[in-house]
């Protein structure tokens, strides 16, 4: 047999063998290849905030190669030794090392370039689908997407998968040169660890791991509740979260997975049926080998999800947002603003209805009616301003002489400050301060936040006592900020495109003014960019992990294939073999998955208040996306070991 049929017959058993491995790296050749078409698509530039969407897809070009560099040297890590035996028979027949380096590397060659050549097609294929997507998620209607081939994109790629190449070569050489001959046929049967003894301090890592991942929750559960009174202290719980979650996930993998199935296995007391045998001894003997490995996977993912779950949070409540900053279409803080919008509006025949709401800054004692201590975030209840408006500006709402409620309050300051239910609010108007009653809140905003400090709610009184403060209001306070709201609200939503056009071209003027319509599709654009980022971003990472543990599988799955045989011979059939497997792949994947969903989870829990005013929505798209793309490889490993079942007689 020559050389070349050599090459050859090898690279078709590679490709039967690996094709997963040959779809990841077609996958990430195309994705990486459309994501750095984006950055020189003529469409792109031209469009409105498209600017900033290219220095971000040049930004996230950077992870991505980072990503399909280390699952590449990775995967390739993983096949050389699995070759390990077929380079010792190579040897041993008196091939050198350089012959077999060089035929490896000939093999590599057709199916990594064949597979970058492939990637680099499909990529230019879904470019503008990608490009479709980006200006949906941002809502750049302004720009068309069109195909566009990019010599500098295709040069960009071939450059950087041929550096990753050049690190596979280099390091197929250094394993090919290390190793000795009975080394290489001893390479598989080292690959996994299996002790069947656990020691004591494997199982003291396991309650460690467990005692870490519990209080880096519970931090991550009061980061924001008040409790930690600095910022230095918000700091380092944010870093005692990071490590406690990070190092107890790796104690789990390590210890508290084989501990909690050795307890199991003895509370059966030694009565184990198939199904404990293919799956919970298995995870137990194997998982603490691939502990580092799966902490990595864990935290990125719980990373990924995190921040695209975040996101999605600020995305999904970009209007409700956009409401709390104005609680109609337009506001304005200056009158001659606002005559000049209404009379553009008039001009336009877009029909609306004015609202004008006088508006006093006075300063206020609130200590009686607030439960948190509120001296870390620089607030002092007992001396605070608080804007004062009559109970005429809001609808249905009658509040008797000496009495006053709260309106607007935004999700962000309800989790740093918490009001009683009842209590008296001083307010320092006049000479006399004035004690009124506390009569609750009242949940929608009437002024824009220009008055309210961002979040922080207005005082609704009765009309007399709101003429009194006027007539007494201190200078100091009301002299450097307008006393005027002036609310536009349209009379069909149909027409706030063309009005806010007309709002666009008429400037900021003299005072401040808030668009909602704007403010949402500025929210829009800002956190789209970033969920497309992210999202693409998770998604590769997602596929190239995911490929990472179907390997793995492969591995055991071939490594374990005499078990089954013997299991086949003592009567058990390929279904009881089936159950068996399913079980263990379940665990396999499912451990990973649950404990990156829960970290991702506590993490978004502890501070999604400050994205947006929904979570579970948001959450559960993202977290139910990315567990069903993760199952499809789970079911992958699940039909292979099914095959390995099939040939194991």
């Amino acid at each position: 047999m020559s050389i070349n049929q050599l090459i050859f017959r090898n690279l078709k058993k590679n490709l039967k063998n690996y094709y997963l491995y040959v779809f990841a790296l077609v996958f990430s050749a195309g994705l990486y290849f459309a994501f750095v078409t984006l950055q020189y698509t003529p469409s792109m530039a031209d469009a409105q905030g498209g600017v900033r969407g290219t220095a971000a897809v040049r930004a996230a070009s950077v992870l991505l190669v980072a990503i399909v560099a280390v699952f590449l040297w990775y995967a390739n890590t993983l096949f050389i030794k699995r070759r390990s035996q077929e380079i010792g028979l190579f040897q041993l027949v008196g091939m050198t090392k350089g012959r077999i380096f060089r035929i490896l590397s000939a093999e590599n060659l057709i199916i990594y370039f064949g597979s970058l050549v492939i990637g680099i097609v499909v990529g230019f294929s879904i470019s503008k689908l990608i490009l479709l997507i980006f200006f949906k998620v941002t809502g750049l209607d302004d720009a068309v997407a069109t195909l566009y081939f990019s010599s500098e994109a295709l040069l960009q790629t071939l450059l950087v998968f041929g550096g990753i190449y050049l690190l596979i070569m280099v390091t197929n050489y250094l394993f090919i040169k290390r190793q000795t001959i009975l080394a290489l046929f001893q390479t598989t049967s080292k690959s996994e660890e299996k002790v069947k003894n656990l020691s004591i301090w494997e199982k003291v890592m396991g309650i460690l791991g467990i005692i870490l991942i519990g209080s880096g929750y519970y931090v991550s559960s009061i980061l924001f509740s008040g409790n930690l009174g600095t910022m230095n202290s918000l700091f380092f719980a944010m870093i005692f979260i990071l490590a406690s979650v990070i190092i107890g996930t790796y104690f789990m993998y390590k210890g508290s997975v084989s501990t909690i199935s050795n307890v199991i296995r003895k509370k059966k007391d030694g009565y184990l049926n198939i199904n404990d045998v293919l799956s919970l001894s298995s995870i137990m003997f194997r998982m603490k080998s691939n502990a580092f490995l799966l902490t990595i996977i864990t935290t990125v993912s719980a990373l990924a999800i995190g921040l695209l779950s975040l996101s999605y949070i600020a995305y999904y409540s970009a209007e409700k947002q956009a409401e709390s900053y104005s609680p109609d279409d337009f506001s304005f803080t200056n009158e001659e603003d606002a005559e000049t919008f209404t009379q553009a509006l008039e001009n336009a025949g877009i029909n609306f209805r004015t609202v004008q709401i006088p508006v006093i800054q006075v300063n206020v004692n609130m200590e009686d009616i607030m439960t948190a201590d509120m001296e870390g975030m620089n607030f002092t209840p007992s001396d605070t301003t608080l804007s004062v408006i009559s109970e005429t500006a809001v609808d249905r709402v009658d509040i008797d002489e000496g009495g006053t409620m709260l309106s607007g309050y935004s999700n962000a300051i309800q989790n740093f400050i918490t009001f009683k239910e009842e209590g008296d609010l001083i307010v320092n108007s006049g000479e006399q301060p004035v004690t009124l009653e506390y009569l609750g809140l009242h949940e929608n905003a009437v002024v824009s936040n220009y008055f309210t400090g961002g979040g922080f709610p207005a005082a609704v009184v009765d009309d007399a006592l709101f003429n009194t403060i006027q007539e007494e209001k201190d200078p100091a306070l009301n002299n450097e900020i307008s006393n005027l709201y002036t609310g536009i609200e349209l009379d069909s939503q149909s027409q706030i495109q063309a009005a806010n056009d007309i709002y666009l071209e008429q400037g900021s003027g003299e005072g401040e003014s808030n668009s909602q319509y704007q403010s949402a599709m500025n929210q829009k654009q800002n956190m789209g960019t970033i969920m497309f980022i992210v999202g693409f971003l998770g998604l590769a990472f997602l596929i190239t992990s995911g490929c990472i543990l179907y390997f793995k599988q492969m591995d055991e799955s071939e490594e374990e294939q005499p078990n089954y045989t013997i299991l086949r011979k003592l009567g058990f059939t390929e279904r009881d073999l089936l159950r068996g497997i399913q079980g263990k792949q379940m665990y396999n994947f499912g451990i990973p998955l649950l404990i990156g969903l829960a970290h991702s989870y506590f993490a978004v829990k502890s501070g999604w208040f400050l994205f947006g005013t929904e979570i579970w929505t948001p959450m559960l798209i993202v977290m139910g996306l990315y567990t069903l793309l993760y199952s499809i490889f789970c079911l992958l490993s699940v039909l292979y070991s099914k095959k390995i079942i099939k040939e194991a007689l």
